[in-house]
């Protein structure tokens, strides 16, 4: 999937250094950067104006940075506006598990790109640092700006400023098997609407025996739990997270009937093998094998199921009904020290406009950026993709600064919580959640 929120954890020992670097660059980027200081920035770099709502196409040259797991998306969109604009982007791809620090060392040096993207999980540890410029000014003189991803917008939002735009998204949501479903004598037009739904029809697709299994997830990877426990609980109507994501509401009776769930799936073999091991790094291969009833999984891996395989799509339920999704992906923003922000800007606004959107993202069948595109002349020929689409205004992406530490590592109190409430007894949540919000204090 496009977030490390999924099989992809950061190492514990990376992710400090990475706030070390960023604590120390914040004091150089908050000097003028970006404001028509001393520096020589440019002088809308950090002020959010811009010469025109689109910006400038006077042929500059500008630099990006993007991380691996979001390259397929990144390319298309960079090809695409460099075919038809006087401006010309140069992209580099790095290494996933390297990107953090690349651009913390970039941050302290003052070698920061014109645009960088980030895991949008990642991006305020990047806005509190002061590492992007000011784009208030003009994501709200866009005319679709209220139309935008808002859990990303609201993710890159500090003080009252907005840093960033959605640059790729990755939606949590349910697959189940159509053959499988009627096997075991289901309806496949109606997949499950609530928590209890979807233990029931797991269950009677499991019943089939010869192989088949109700369903599957991540038992040993924190990132795959907030990406497809976290829509259940919000589905529910409860908080994961304060909202300065200093402390956990994981121990909330809603998020106990979700662990609950789960505990009577490994209890009964209602999981398909290899789910207590799971790390994430084969996680989405389990179901395109077509043995498995019903599970969540990230949305960009619906084009890459196979041809003869008949699923379907729906919301990540809660215990009583609902629907959300964990909003994922990266977002991406224009660099404090950016010299071109008005040139740099024309590459976000038009990455945000009707072509791009529709012409690049609908038809690498991506998630489109903007709720009112939801159906559009290519997800309009698969349902399934307009139901994705539209799932972004019900999505959330949580906000914490010490996101990575406490939910991404191996060794984090999340993880412990999982594994606990789940392959434990489930006494222990109240515990585990009292350290969960430890290491977000921390």
């Amino acid at each position: 999937m496009g977030s490390t929120t999924g099989p992809r954890r950061p190492i514990r020992r990376l992710a400090t250094g990475v706030v070390a670097l960023l604590a120390a660059a914040s004091l150089i980027t908050a000097c003028g950067s970006g404001d028509g200081g001393s520096d020589g920035a440019s002088k809308t770099g950090g002020g959010g104006g811009a010469a025109n709502a689109t910006g400038v196409d006077d042929g500059a040259t500008l630099t990006m940075w993007t991380r691996a797991a979001t390259r397929p998306q990144s390319e298309a969109l960079v090809d695409a506006y460099n075919a038809g604009h006087k401006n010309k982007i140069e992209l580099t791809v790095v290494p996933t598990d390297d990107y953090q620090a690349k651009v913390g060392a970039a941050a302290g040096s003052r070698d920061l790109p014109d645009l960088f993207a980030s895991d949008v999980v990642f991006v305020p540890n990047y806005t509190t640092s002061r590492l992007f410029a000011d784009l208030t000014e003009r994501i709200d003189a866009l005319p679709f700006a209220d139309k935008l991803a808002q859990s990303h917008i609201k993710a890159g939002t500090y003080e009252g400023k907005k840093y960033v735009v959605p640059h790729t998204l990755d939606l949590s949501v349910l697959f189940y098997n159509k053959d499988l479903y009627r096997k075991a004598k289901l309806d496949p037009a109606k997949p499950p609407a609530t928590l209890a739904e979807w233990d029931r029809q797991a269950r009677a697709v499991d019943a089939l025996g010869g192989g088949v299994d109700g369903t599957f997830f991540g038992g040993n990877c924190g990132g795959c739990g907030v990406f497809t426990w976290w829509p259940s609980i919000w589905a529910g109507g409860e908080d994961v997270l304060n909202e300065e994501g200093t402390a956990a509401n994981l121990d909330s009776a809603t998020a106990k009937k979700v662990y609950d769930t789960y505990r009577g799936w490994v209890k009964d073999d209602i999981v398909a093998p290899g789910a207590r091991d799971e790390t994430g790094a084969t996680w989405t291969g389990v179901f395109p094998k077509g043995k498995v009833g019903v599970m969540p999984m990230p949305s960009t891996t619906l084009g890459l199921m196979p041809k003869n395989l008949d699923l379907g799509v729906a919301p990540i339920p809660g215990p009583d009904g609902g629907k959300s999704t964990f909003v994922g992906g990266d977002a991406i923003g224009i660099s404090a020290t950016s010299k071109s922000a008005d040139q740099a800007w024309n590459f976000l606004a038009w990455s945000l406009g009707d072509e791009a959107q529709v012409d690049v993202v609908a038809a690498h069948k991506d998630v489109v950026a903007r709720t009112d595109l939801a159906s559009n002349k290519y997800s309009a020929a698969d349902p399934r993709l307009v139901a994705v689409n539209q799932l972004v205004a019900d999505g959330r992406t949580p906000y914490a600064l010490k996101f990575g530490q406490t939910f991404n590592d191996p060794n984090g109190p999340w993880l412990s919580l999982m594994r606990d409430a789940v392959f434990g007894d489930g006494t222990s949540v109240d515990k585990d959640n009292k350290a969960v919000t430890a290491s977000l204090a921390d």
